[in-house]
Order: C-alpha cells, then structure tokens, then sequence
C-alpha cells in the first residue's frame, strides 16, 4: 500500500521549484499537463497515489498546496501549462497581496493570522489519503515568506501532526555574491531554527554550488531562474524515485531516512546528481559532456566535491577533519547488482570517502528503475544524499554574516526597524524578537557543534556519558 506524501510550496522560490517538480512528475508517471493519464502510460509498476490522488473525473491532482503572500508567481502557475492541473480550493495568496517584504517577522505573523485557513487546507488534504507517511516542505530560507511563514508552517505541522514525517528542501541563498536582500543573515537564522527544532529531514540545496555547478558541469554563461530551479527539481524527483518506482528496499521515507540520520539532530542532507540537466526558459535542454556512464563512473562522480549542490564555505585547512556519517546512493537504469558490489569494492580499496569512526563506514545503494516514459540520453544516473559534518561550514557562514548585522553584543542592530514595526514583535520595543534571535542564535551554534563532535571518534561515548 502506498504511504502518501503532501507537498507543500511556500514563497516564490517554493512555488516556482514547485511547479519543476510536478512537470518532472507527471512526465515520469505518464500524466498529460492537465492531469488526465496519456494514452501511452499503460506499462504501470508505478505508485502514482504517493503524490498524486484520482478526482470524481479520474483526472490525477497532486497531493500540494500552494501558499504565497503575494500573488505574481502563483498567478503565473495559473496561466502556465500545468493550470488545470491544481487544486484550486489548495491555492492560498493573502488577500493584502503585498508579500512579506524579504521581512522573516512579517511572514511569520501573517501566518499565524491564517492559522484556520492553513489548517483546513493540510487536513482536507491528509483526509484524502488512506495511510499518510509525512508532508515536503518545499521553500526558501533568505526571503520574506519562504522562510516567515514556512517557519510558521513547520510549527503547526510539527504541532498538528507529530507523528508524521516532515522533511523539507530548503533553498540557502547564494552567499558568494552580494545580495539584494540586505537581511538575508536575519531571515536564514530564525528559519534555520525551525529547520533543527521541527523538520525531520532538510536537504539543503545551496544557490552557490547551483550556480557553479551550472556554469562550470553544464557551460552556462549565466543560468537563470529556470534552469536552477530545474537541478532542483531533478534532485527532488530523484529522491522520491524509490518510492514512487519501488524496489524491494527503500520503499518508504522511513526507511530512506533512517539510513541517513543515525541521531536526531544531525538531520542536514547534501545532495549531488550525475549526469546533469537543465532546462530554460526557452525549453532548451542543456546537458552535461558525459558520454558513457557504468555504475563505478556514476558512484565515483557522485563523491567528487564539484559534483555536490552544497558550498561548505570553508578552508581547506578546516576540512581535513570532516567525515561522512552516511551515504544512500540511489542508482538508475538497467543495472546489475553485481556491478554495484564491485563497484563499492574499488572505492573502498582507493579510500574516496572517509566516514565517522563511530559508525557503519558504508555507503548504502538503493537500485531504481527509470521512468519507461521519458527518454534519457544515459544508461546509467545517480543520486547522492550524504550526511557530512562539513555542513557545520554554511551555519557558521550564516553565524558570521548575522553577527555582521547584529553586532557581537547586539550592538549594531542593523536593518533591524522593519521586523520590530510588525505588530506580533513590537512590544517592548522588539525585546521578544531580540530574544528569538538570541534563542535562534543558540540552537544553530549547537548545531554546528554537534556537526564537529560527530568528527571525533568519542562522540558516542561522550554523549552517553552526559
């Protein structure tokens, strides 16, 4: 029996990676744009009811809801392709229509005014499900309501549903170039709070190793929107494939995690995908320069740094010492399970990966099929989620540009008015939001230190000791 997954989309990055994902989906499951199963999808094996459920007219909707707080990229889903595609009663824009203005406090607080209206959107949607297993929060950590409201969202979620799993892919913004959004620091630590303190899985997508990986694997002078936004919904899709085209192993988001994160906290995921494509604005796809793939090519591309959608922001001094706590390739194609046996072999023998002392130093493979209705110009791809203690780098990184802001003693305060004029802020000239950046501050220090004790070959004892 399936266990169904809800989708939830929030913001602009999150609507528009989200509308990726559902064109990756239904061209995977045979499902034309409006819903309706093609003519061709008849070879089934696959479970459309994970994402999808059948309306009165047989038409295939996705279990996902769509929330903004300002109207212009859902109104573009609307006169988009995938229009009828929806469920108009699950498409939530604030009725203010004025965004969240890059504010975190902003967002969280017009969440919270819609409390009633969000709830009765997740519990229609769970109602339509006969076994849910979780929800995918899809969204960004920089903006005004991807990270406000999601922040709200992972709340009620972790509240209302406790005992589901919440996994969310988080968008970090891009931290080589200089930002337009001047409070970004702000926005990225009180979300990344929630992200330790309510989700149950992040797979962080970094907009810096997006933007490299495109320019330098698939030769894009300047990638936009589109195409970034496409590398990610590839990895989303990928890292459902098990579950959607199951196997006999991984067939749930259960078993996928718990392979992953062997304590709760450690809950941060890296992602890299062979061979790459991206497509544009134009529907031009681009692909990357790889001829040939074989199980060992993809296994061993998939550990190679550049290959990884995560900049670790960090010498490399700092990172002698980093080690994989875990790693779950997902293989797919036509391949032998012989050859991932002896492909496992070689890299062990050649140490291509250095994993945590106190841990399995295995790297767990779970084969897939591909989708029988979309042609891919390889035999072979794959997708790599690794938990790896150098993600403690891109917190500090957040730590350090907050402190740039804020001040070591909450001295300079800087771009600071906005969030306190928001009434649920306000009072005491803004001493709770000083304090939830204090609380916030905290959680992701500890964070990053839990990251760097995993490093030493102790941490379990010294953790069952305390």
């Amino acid at each position: 029996m399936p266990r169904e997954i809800i989708n939830l989309q929030v913001g602009q990055c999150g609507n528009q990676v989200g509308a990726e994902f559902w064109r990756r989906l239904c061209q995977e499951h045979g499902i034309a744009k409006d819903g309706r199963l093609e003519p061709f999808a008849t070879q089934g094996g696959d479970r459309k009811d994970v994402f999808f459920y059948q309306a009165d007219d047989e038409q295939y909707i996705p279990r996902a809801v769509l929330l903004d707080l300002e109207p212009r990229v859902v109104n573009t889903i609307r006169q988009s392709d995938i229009k009828n595609l929806f469920n108009p009663e699950n498409i939530f824009i604030s009725p203010e229509g004025g965004g969240a203005g890059n504010n975190w406090a902003s967002g969280y607080a017009q969440g919270e005014k819609v409390t009633e209206l969000l709830l009765d959107m997740f519990d229609r949607e769970v109602e339509y499900c006969d076994s849910l297993e979780g929800f995918n929060l899809c969204h960004s950590i920089a903006g005004g309501t991807g990270s406000g409201m999601g922040s709200y969202i992972l709340e009620l979620l972790s509240d209302r549903f406790s005992k589901k799993l919440i996994q969310t892919y988080s968008v970090f913004p891009n931290q080589s170039e200089s930002s337009d959004v001047v409070v970004q620091p702000y926005n990225s630590l009180l979300t990344l709070r929630r992200l330790t303190e309510c989700a149950d899985a992040v797979v962080v997508l970094d907009n810096t190793a997006l933007d490299r990986i495109a320019v330098e694997r698939l030769h894009l002078m300047n990638p936009d929107n589109k195409q970034i936004n496409s590398l990610i919904a590839t990895v989303m899709a990928a890292s459902t494939i098990t579950l959607r085209y199951p196997g006999y192993m991984n067939n749930d988001l259960v078993g996928l995690m718990a392979s992953l994160i062997p304590t709760p906290r450690c809950h941060f995921l890296m992602t890299g995908y062979t061979p790459l494509s991206a497509e544009s604005d134009a529907g031009q796809v681009t692909r990357s320069q790889i001829r040939k793939t074989t199980v060992l090519d993809v296994m061993r591309r998939l550990l190679q740094p550049k290959n990884i959608m995560v900049s670790t922001h960090a010498k490399q001094r700092d990172l002698i010492n980093a080690k994989y706590i875990s790693i779950l390739n997902i293989i797919q194609g036509d391949v032998d399970p012989s050859q991932v046996h002896r492909s496992l072999q070689r890299i062990r023998e050649r140490k291509q990966a250095t994993f945590i002392e106190w841990g399995p130093a295995s790297i767990q493979v779970a084969l897939s099929k591909k989708s029988p209705y979309v042609p891919t110009a390889h035999r072979v791809s794959g997708l790599m989620l690794a938990n790896h203690t150098s993600i403690r780098h891109l917190f500090n990184k957040v730590l350090q540009d907050y402190e740039k802001l804020m001040g070591k003693e909450r001295e300079r305060q800087a771009f600071l008015q906005p969030y306190t004029q928001v009434p649920r802020f306000a009072a005491d000239r803004g001493a709770g939001l000083l304090e939830e950046f204090r609380e916030a501050q905290e959680v992701v220090m500890d964070l990053s230190a839990e990251y760097r004790a995993c490093e030493q070959a102790d941490y379990v004892s010294r953790n069952f000791m305390m």
